[in-house]
């Protein structure tokens, strides 16, 4: 009831405990992911970002409701603050993973914010999409990632190339 009080305060609040909740056991607040989807649309940034947080909880949970909602999602990741940024990539990609249909919707946007995003964000946005990676999309996906290599740090690099390895035990 309070995630609508009209105090943007207890309604952070309330956004921050079931986070708290959500990171123990997200099953707790999968009912309230219509909630996060229309708190995820509102103006104020910090209830925005909060409420990403939780949907990247509670994505593998509630895959079809949150792809419904993907065109709309879309814009909110791209003009958000990077906890939104980085949280919206890590709930598409869990929805992504939850079916064929929903991996051909959303995995070339996906692979586009890899391709695309700052050096920074590479090895995160790596291991969120990881889940959404099958053998349709593995090539891209691998290339991508050898591509953005030579452009990070030596510690990106460490976490990136962890990645490759994974891929190269799991598909040989």
């Amino acid at each position: 009831e309070n995630l609508w009080n009209k105090n943007k305060r207890i309604q952070t609040d309330c956004l921050s405990v079931l986070e708290q909740i959500g990171l123990l056991e997200s099953e707790l607040i999968k009912d309230y992911v219509a909630d996060f989807l229309e708190l995820v649309f509102g103006k104020d940034n910090r209830l925005v970002w909060a409420a990403m947080i939780n949907l990247a909880l509670i994505a593998d949970r509630k895959p079809q409701e949150i792809f419904e909602r993907y065109s709309e999602i879309v814009p909110v990741i791209e003009k958000g603050s990077v906890i939104t940024r980085d949280n919206g990539i890590k709930t598409l990609a869990k929805v992504a993973s939850a079916s064929a249909e929903n991996s051909q919707v959303i995995m070339p946007y996906l692979m586009e914010q890899l391709e695309s995003c700052r050096p920074k964000s590479v090895p995160q946005y790596a291991e969120s999409i990881r889940i959404a990676v099958n053998v349709d999309n593995q090539e891209q996906y691998l290339s991508i990632l050898n591509k953005r290599l030579e452009t990070l740090s030596t510690a990106q690099q460490r976490r990136v190339k962890k990645l490759l390895r994974t891929f190269q035990r799991r598909w040989s």
